[in-house]
């Protein structure tokens, strides 16, 4: 069975945001804009920086060059080596710091703000079903059994290969909604099992993430 997964636009964690924001401030401004996906501002701030920083280093090539014709030019006049290149260099620098500042503040607030409401969301959905709710629940979801307090489907694909690429988006998923199927696989056979262990039954996250599965294994 073919399978396209089409996954939710990713969220950017505490722990992405604080990389980022690590190598904004004491490595190169904008890099951790790109960690981000920040793509204009980030490529904005790194050629910025990057220009200052080939400002300076023109301004100490100049520099160098003048001191070594002094000393070496046998009395031939040399040009004074002059502050342009490394005042502008270093104010194209600090410009690009500071506005990458002000994003790292940006994706880090971001990142506060979606670990608040995967919070909210992940305790109001911890509530156990009735069991008339799951059973309406579960009637939206065809091919999905219930044993107990568990609900499984076996997803069935064409080999090995096209199983096990399945199971990694299945994990990659899972970890978005911070809720975590039993996974069996046997070839080109994957079975998944979901129930809510907190809540000691089953839950809307349990439901919720059934129908995400589904989605995710349609060709």
């Amino acid at each position: 069975m073919p399978m396209k997964p089409s996954l939710p636009q990713k969220k950017i964690s505490r722990a992405q945001a604080r990389n980022a924001a690590l190598l904004n401030q004491l490595g190169t401004p904008g890099l951790g804009s790109l960690l981000a996906r920040r793509w204009v501002v980030g490529t904005a701030q790194l050629l910025v920086s990057g220009a200052g920083f080939v400002l300076v280093v023109i301004w100490f090539v100049q520099m160098m060059l003048s001191y070594y014709g002094q000393m070496f030019g046998n009395g031939t006049v040399h040009r004074p080596t002059t502050l342009t290149s490394l005042l502008l260099g270093a104010g194209l620098f600090a410009f690009a710091w500071c506005w990458s500042l002000a994003t790292s503040f940006s994706i880090l607030r971001e990142a506060s703000k979606v670990s608040l409401e995967s919070l909210e969301s992940f305790a109001a959905n911890q509530i156990k079903l009735e069991p008339a709710k799951a059973i309406l629940a579960l009637s939206a979801l065809p091919q999905w059994q219930r044993t107990g307090e568990i609900i499984s489907r076996t997803f069935e694909f064409k080999d090995f290969p096209a199983a096990m690429k399945f199971v990694n988006n299945v994990a990659e998923l899972a970890e978005l909604a911070q809720h975590h199927p039993d996974i069996d696989v046997r070839w080109n056979k994957v079975t998944l099992a979901l129930t809510t262990h907190d809540a000691g039954g089953l839950t809307e996250k349990d439901f919720a993430l059934a129908k995400q599965l589904d989605a995710l294994s349609v060709g």
